[in-house]
């Protein structure tokens, strides 16, 4: 007669250290778990829940100015550390992992407009109201500790000009930057009069976003509404969009740089591809007031705006909708916004003097995390994402809180929007079949392209 026992060596499941995990044997054929889906559920949809309950997104709040913060720059070189600008002319070095100022520089007699760092990092070039562009060079930095060490900056140029600049951006790898206001003017670190002018049309450009893919390539925002596309190799503009609203701010998407997206008046975005401008490629709607200024993330695979409606949002490239919104009570109007270098923290500047550093990810767990914490946040990423389409997940996972006056003022342009489509809807079927034809929302918004 045969008898079969179980065997095993001994290797397999004892443990070398007190201190590891003792080793845990399973079979996953699935015939042996009738109930794995319904156990999967359950999870995801505690996953979501969890999510929720541990979304803190604020981190805390870097008071210093005495005047709203009207522009942001980051340095390639330096991770922690982020430059601003206000509207009484003050400058300011932060340090991110402190929240405290590195160093003040007293740039402007007017509000600063635009900052910009040179893609070494050595340079910080500002521009303002008072019809002066500054170059400052960064000589050092400062070390892990902000109270350790000051960083000392000081002006090495300033170049004056005829009417006031509205914003400034440095080319990507070379030595030319852009400063736009009643046209757009390319200088070069070592001379003191542009080495190029453009000027399309008579009024104030307004915003500069050079392309990290091609250097010699610029996209440009007015207040004439138009959007423009320069080419620093030919001796005029390239090409000119007319929108219905006007573009205040662009951002090239850094992983596809053909694409662009503009925050518009009209409280949307829309992404563009610079080869094709006669449509958008997405429009990206949840704002309900102007939207101020929009940055990428260096993934490329999504995007932050800050809106006149004191809130920030973060969208996905591809997607019509945001992804997560930012408030406090206290944050006001909110000017400019940027993601850091690293993707992991979200940095805004609003009109209450304040920069404030959210989590780009609001449930994301602070620290150094353990092997065992990393597998166990992958895996309820894995099982919402496998469960997101059930309707109780996805109730859980879309609800986001919002303040009563976005919410009464989201609730009033949903009225709007409903009620002109239905007025269009009301035209279309007392005409003629064909006189009127609907433009779908990419092009509505569009009035005309020029070259």
């Amino acid at each position: 007669m045969k008898v079969k026992v179980i065997s095993r060596s001994t290797d397999e499941f004892t443990r070398e250290r007190s201190q590891d995990l003792q080793r845990v044997f399973r079979n996953f054929d699935p015939k042996l778990r009738p109930q794995e889906k319904a156990v999967e559920y359950v999870r995801a949809l505690n996953a979501a829940k969890l999510e929720k309950i541990f979304a803190r997104p604020f981190i805390g709040a870097m008071d210093g100015h005495i005047d709203a913060i009207s522009c942001m720059a980051k340095n390639p070189n330096f991770l922690k550390g982020i430059f601003s600008g206000s509207m009484d002319g003050d400058i300011r070095l932060w340090d991110i992992a402190s929240r405290k100022t590195v160093c003040q520089f007293p740039g402007h007699q007017g509000a600063v407009r635009g900052l910009t760092a040179s893609t070494d990092g050595s340079t910080l070039i500002s521009c303002g109201t008072d019809c002066t562009c500054c170059l400052i060079n960064v000589l050092s930095f400062p070390s892990c500790h902000a109270d350790c060490a000051c960083l000392h900056i000081q002006a090495n140029a300033v170049y004056v000009g005829k009417n006031a600049y509205w914003a400034v951006d440095h080319q990507w790898g070379g030595d030319l930057f852009a400063t736009t206001g009643a046209r757009v003017e390319i200088w070069n670190h070592n001379r003191s009069q542009p080495v190029n002018t453009f000027e399309w049309g008579t009024d104030t450009v307004i915003s500069v976003r050079f392309n990290p893919g091609e250097p010699n390539l610029l996209a440009t925002s007015a207040s004439d509404r138009s959007i423009a596309l320069y080419d620093l190799r030919m001796s005029t503009p390239a090409r000119k969009l007319i929108m219905q609203t006007r573009t205040n701010s662009i951002a090239w998407n850094p992983m596809e740089p053909l694409n662009f997206t503009a925050a518009n008046e009209d409280c949307s975005c829309y992404s563009y591809d610079a080869r094709k401008l006669d449509e958008a490629k997405c429009v990206h709607k949840d704002h309900v007031s102007a939207v101020m200024d929009i940055d990428y993330s260096p993934t490329g695979r999504e995007f932050v705006t800050g809106s006149y409606d004191r809130t920030v949002r973060i969208f996905p490239y591809n997607g019509g909708h945001s992804r997560e919104i930012y408030h406090t009570k206290r944050m006001q109007r909110v000017f400019c916004v940027k993601f850091s270098s690293d993707a992991s923290y979200i940095i805004s500047g609003s009109d209450d003097t304040n920069l404030r550093l959210w989590k780009a990810k609001a449930s994301e767990q602070m620290g150094v995390l353990l092997p065992r914490e990393q597998k166990k946040h992958e895996y309820q990423e894995a099982v919402k994402n496998r469960y997101k389409h059930l309707p109780e997940v996805k109730r859980i996972v879309r609800h986001r809180h919002l303040p009563r006056p976005i919410y009464k003022a989201k609730e009033l342009r949903r009225t709007v929007i409903d009620a002109e489509k239905k007025k269009e809807e009301r035209r279309k079927a007392h005409s003629t079949p064909g006189s009127i034809v609907t433009e779908s929302v990419r092009k509505r918004r569009i009035i005309r392209e020029v070259e």
